[in-house]
C-alpha cells in the first residue's frame, strides 16, 4: 500500500515540477503609518501561488511567465486589496493597507483555529463551497471532500441521522464548534446533525482539522475537529428565497433577510427552513424544521453578536438498519415498529419516531484592547427535550417494574405496549480568549466552563394489558451532571521569515456524575472525574516563496461517554478508564501557477483505546474495554489543477493502516444439547480496527462553460472496512465507488440581485453500496455465527434547487 502511495507521490511530483524558475514580484506590506505587517496573506488570483510577507512585511513570489497578473493581499483588522501587475521580469508592487473602519467578525474563530503557518492538517470549506453544496443534505455530506471523511446517512438520503469518520474516528471523538462554542452533546460526546437542519445555510465556512489538532473548547478532539463560523448580518439589505425539490418527496424551503447595516453598526439577519423527505429506506422519512436570527453591533474597537439557533425533527426511527438476510430481498426494508397483530398478520406501527427539539443561545462579545491584543468571551446556553417512540411485543411487566395481572383466573406475565423514552437536557457555559499579534509572536490565552443536567426517563403511553396502570407510567428515571473547566495557552513564534515554532498546552478537568435506574432498572449511579494535560507542539519551514513543510507532535486525552460507563456499571473491574492518543504529523505543501500538492503524514498511537471486543461485565452486559496498544499510520495526499482556463480538478487520498496488536475477542458459545452456554476468547492476533478503511479518497472536476455555467462531476472512494474488530468476512462493509453530477447556472435577471438554479445527480451511476453496519457473533456448539445489520445507500437520485436574492 505504502510502495504504491510512494509511486503516486513521485508521479504527481513528477508531473508538478519541482523546479520553479522564472520572473518575481516582490514588494513589502505595510499600515498607513509605514509600519510593516508580518504574515499578510498574498495570493496570485487564478492560480494557486500564495505567500505570507515577513517579519518586514516583505513577500517574494515566483510566477512561470511575464505578463499581467492580480494579487491580492489582507490581513486580520485591515481592508482587503487586489492589485495589478504587468511584470516583465522582476516586478515590484509595494502596498499598504487600511484599517476597517468597524471590528470584523474574523476574532470570533481566530483563537481556535490553524493558520497558515500552524503545524497541524487542515482543510477549509469556504462559504462558495457551502452554498453550491447546500441542497437540504446535512452537513456532513458537505463537507464529503474533504481528506480522510467518509460520511453516512442511516435514511440512504443524506437527510435525517446522518455521521461522519475522520480517519477512521467515530463522531465521539471529534470535537465540533460552532463561532468557537461547543456543540458536541456532552454525555455522548456526538454531535446530532438532525437537530439542526439546514444549519449549512447559517454558515460561512468550516475548519476540518484532521488527527489532534490546536486546542479548542468543549468535547477532546481525540482524531479530528470542526470549526463551524456562522454567517454575520450582511452589510446591505436583501431577501432571498431557495427552493429545493426531488426524489422521495424531498423539499426543502428557506426563506432570508437581513436589514444591512444600520446607522453604520448595527444589522439584523434571520432564516427559516422547512426540510421534508420519505427517507429511501421505508418509513424513515423526516419532517423537520429550523430558524436562525443573528444580531450585530460592531464599532472601531467592539464587536457583539448574539446567535438564535432554533431546531425541532420528527424523524422516523433509521438506526436498526437492514437484517444481513434482507439486503438482497429488500435493500429499503425497515424492521423499526414492525409487529404481529392478534389475526397473525404482520403490520408496521406508524408512529416509530424520534422527535427531538434543541435551541441555542449564544451572546458573543470582543474588544480589541490595542493594536496587537483583543478580548473574546461568549456565554451560551443550550436546551434540548425530545423522545423516540416506540411499539414494543411481549415485553415482560417485570422488566418495567410491574407485576403481572390476573384476568379472569388467568396470569398475565407480558404484554405488547408503546413506549416513549425521553431526554430533557441543559447545557450552558462561558468561553473566553485574549489574542496578542505583534511582529514575531501570535499567542493566545484562552479556556472554558461548561455544565450539563440532563434527564432519562422513560413512560409507557399505551399496553395492550394495562391492569390498574396509568397512562405514562414512568418505570425509570436518572439524571446527569457534568462539568468542565478547560485552560490553554498557545504559541506561535516565528524565529525567522523561514521558520516558526508553535507551542499549544491545554488543561481540562472534567466531573461526571450519574445517579439513578436506567431503562432496565439497573442503578447506574456512579462518580468519575478526570483531569487532562495535552500538550502540542511543532514546526514549520517556509523553505520558499512556494513551498513549505511542518512537524508536529500532540498528546490528546478523552474521557469515555455515558454508554461506556452505563453498561459497566456494577462490575467494577469493567469500569473504562479514559484514553491516550500520541499525534505525530509531517507535511509538505508545494504551489504553482496551475497546481499545487500537499502530502500529510501522520501516526496516531493510543493507549487504552475503547475498542468492543465482546467482553462482557460480571452481570452480563457487553461493555467497551480498553486495548493496551493500538494505532493509525497514514499518508493522506491533495492536489489541485487547472489544465486549461476552465477546468480545475481537486483531488485527494488517504492510504492508511489501523491495527490493533495481540487483540483478544471474548464470545459465547451455546450448548444445543444442554442449552447452556460457556464463556470464551481467543488471541487474533493484529488486526484491523473498525471503521477504518485503508484507502478512501475523493475528486472534483469541475468545467466552467460560461461565468454563468458551470458544472462539477464529483467521485468518493472508500475501501473495505469492518463493523468489528475480528476482520471475519462475515462483519466486511464492501468498498464502494459514487459518481454525482451537479450543474449550476446563474442567469442574470433584470431587478434581481441574484439567482441561482442547480440540478443534482447524486450517485450517478447507480451504484447499490452499503456505507455502514453493525453487528456481532456468537457460537453454537464451537461453530461461529454472525448478526448484523446494514445501512444501505440511494441508487441514482436527483435534487432540483433554485434560489433568487433581491
Amino acid at each position: 500500500m505504502f510502495l504504491s502511495a510512494a509511486i503516486l507521490i513521485i508521479l504527481i511530483s513528477q508531473a508538478f515540477g519541482f523546479q520553479n524558475t522564472g520572473p518575481v514580484i516582490k514588494g513589502k506590506v505595510s499600515d498607513e503609518k509605514g509600519t510593516p505587517l508580518p504574515g499578510a496573506g498574498v495570493t496570485v488570483i487564478n492560480t494557486f501561488l500564495g505567500t505570507y510577507s515577513g517579519t518586514d512585511g516583505s513577500y517574494n513570489i515566483k510566477v512561470p511567465d511575464d505578463g499581467v497578473y492580480n494579487l491580492k493581499f489582507s490581513f486580520t483588522g485591515y481592508e482587503t486589496v487586489i492589485k495589478e501587475i504587468n511584470l516583465k521580469g522582476t516586478g515590484v508592487l509595494d502596498v499598504t493597507l487600511v484599517p476597517k473602519l468597524l471590528m470584523t467578525e474574523e476574532v470570533i474563530v481566530s483563537a481556535l483555529r490553524a493558520g497558515y503557518r500552524t503545524p497541524v492538517a487542515y482543510a477549509n470549506v469556504g462559504s462558495e463551497t457551502i452554498r453550491r453544496q447546500n441542497n437540504g443534505q446535512d452537513l456532513p455530506f458537505l463537507i464529503g471532500l474533504t481528506p480522510s471523511l467518509v460520511e453516512t446517512s442511516e435514511a440512504g438520503t443524506g437527510i435525517g441521522y446522518t455521521g461522519f469518520r475522520i480517519r477512521g474516528t467515530d463522531g465521539s471523538r471529534i470535537n465540533v464548534t460552532i463561532d468557537g462554542i461547543p456543540l458536541n452533546d456532552a454525555e455522548s460526546q456526538q454531535v446530532f446533525w438532525v437537530d439542526l437542519p439546514d444549519l449549512a445555510s447559517s454558515v460561512d465556512d468550516i475548519q476540518v482539522q484532521r488527527g489532534v489538532g490546536t486546542s479548542s473548547n468543549g468535547a477532546g478532539a481525540f482524531g479530528a475537529s470542526v470549526n463551524i463560523q456562522t454567517k454575520s448580518p450582511d452589510n446591505v439589505p436583501f431577501a432571498e428565497i431557495s427552493s429545493t425539490a426531488g426524489s422521495f418527496n424531498t423539499f426543502k424551503n428557506t426563506v432570508k433577510a437581513g436589514t444591512g447595516m444600520l446607522a453604520g453598526r448595527f444589522a439584523l439577519q434571520m432564516r427559516y427552513s422547512d426540510i421534508r423527505s420519505d427517507g429511501y429506506i421505508e418509513r424513515t422519512g423526516t419532517d423537520n424544521r429550523s430558524a436562525c436570527i443573528s444580531g450585530l453591533y460592531r464599532t472601531a474597537r467592539s464587536l457583539l453578536k448574539t446567535n438564535i439557533i432554533l431546531g425541532e425533527e420528527h424523524t422516523g426511527i433509521s438506526w436498526w438498519g437492514v437484517p444481513s438476510e434482507m439486503l438482497s430481498v429488500d435493500r429499503r426494508y425497515n424492521p423499526a415498529g414492525e409487529y404481529v397483530d392478534e389475526s397473525g398478520n404482520k403490520r408496521n406501527y406508524e408512529n416509530e419516531s424520534d422527535n427531538y427539539k434543541q435551541n441555542h443561545y449564544q451572546l458573543i462579545y470582543s474588544l480589541n484592547l490595542n493594536r496587537y491584543t483583543n478580548f473574546h468571551t461568549a456565554l451560551h446556553y443550550t436546551s434540548g427535550k425530545g423522545y423516540y417512540e416506540e411499539y414494543r411485543e411481549d415485553q415482560p411487566f417485570t422488566e418495567y417494574g410491574l407485576s403481572p395481572i390476573i384476568i379472569d383466573t388467568t396470569e398475565i406475565t407480558s404484554t405488547d405496549l408503546i413506549r416513549r423514552k425521553w431526554m430533557s437536557n441543559d447545557f450552558y457555559g462561558l468561553i473566553y480568549s485574549l489574542n496578542f499579534r505583534k511582529e514575531k509572536v501570535e499567542a493566545v490565552f484562552g479556556g472554558g466552563m461548561n455544565i450539563y443536567d440532563g434527564r432519562h426517563f422513560g413512560r409507557i403511553i399505551w399496553m395492550r394489558y394495562a391492569g390498574s396502570t396509568e397512562k405514562d407510567y414512568q418505570w425509570y428515571f436518572n439524571r446527569t451532571h457534568k462539568g468542565e473547566f478547560s485552560i490553554y495557552g498557545k504559541i506561535n513564534y516565528k524565529f525567522s521569515d523561514k521558520i516558526n515554532g508553535f507551542g499549544d498546552l491545554q488543561y481540562r478537568y472534567i466531573y461526571y456524575n450519574m445517579y439513578g435506574p436506567d431503562d432496565d432498572l439497573k442503578d447506574i449511579s456512579q462518580l468519575h472525574i478526570f483531569s487532562f494535560i495535552n500538550p502540542k507542539s511543532g514546526i514549520f519551514w517556509s523553505l520558499s516563496s512556494n513551498q513549505d513543510a511542518y512537524l508536529s507532535f500532540s498528546v490528546a486525552n478523552r474521557e469515555p461517554t455515558r454508554s461506556d460507563f452505563k453498561e459497566a456499571s456494577g462490575d467494577n473491574k469493567a469500569t473504562p478508564r479514559s484514553e491516550t492518543l500520541f499525534d505525530t504529523e509531517a507535511g509538505y505543501n508545494l504551489r504553482k501557477n496551475k497546481a499545487n500538492l500537499g502530502i500529510n503524514l501522520y501516526s496516531m498511537f493510543y493507549k487504552d483505546q475503547l475498542v468492543p471486543t465482546g467482553e462482557l461485565s460480571n452481570v452480563g452486559y457487553p461493555v467497551m474495554t480498553n486495548v493496551k496498544r493500538s494505532y493509525r499510520i497514514g499518508l493522506e495526499l491533495t492536489a489541485g489543477l487547472k489544465p486549461a482556463d476552465k477546468l480545475d480538478w481537486s483531488i485527494n487520498m488517504t492510504f492508511s493502516r489501523n491495527r490493533i496488536p495481540g487483540f483478544i475477542e471474548y464470545y459465547l458459545d451455546y450448548i444445543t444439547s444442554d442449552q447452556t452456554s460457556q464463556y470464551k476468547s481467543k488471541s487474533l492476533g493484529t488486526v484491523d480496527i473498525a471503521y477504518s478503511p485503508s484507502l478512501v479518497g475523493s475528486s472534483d472536476l469541475s468545467y466552467a462553460f460560461s461565468e454563468k455555467l458551470k458544472m462539477h462531476f464529483i467521485s468518493k472512494y472508500v475501501g473495505k472496512q469492518y463493523f468489528d474488530n475480528t476482520m471475519s468476512r462475515n462483519r466486511l462493509i464492501d468498498p464502494y465507488l459514487v459518481n454525482s453530477l451537479q450543474i449550476g447556472y446563474n442567469p442574470e435577471i433584470r431587478r434581481i440581485k441574484n439567482t441561482e438554479i442547480q440540478l443534482f445527480i447524486n450517485n450517478l451511476l447507480n451504484a447499490q453500496y452499503v456505507s455502514n453496519a453493525y453487528g456481532g457473533l456468537w457460537y453454537e456448539d464451537g461453530t461461529e455465527k454472525t448478526w448484523s445489520y446494514f445501512f444501505p445507500q440511494a441508487g441514482i437520485n436527483f435534487l432540483v434547487r433554485w434560489a433568487v436574492t433581491f
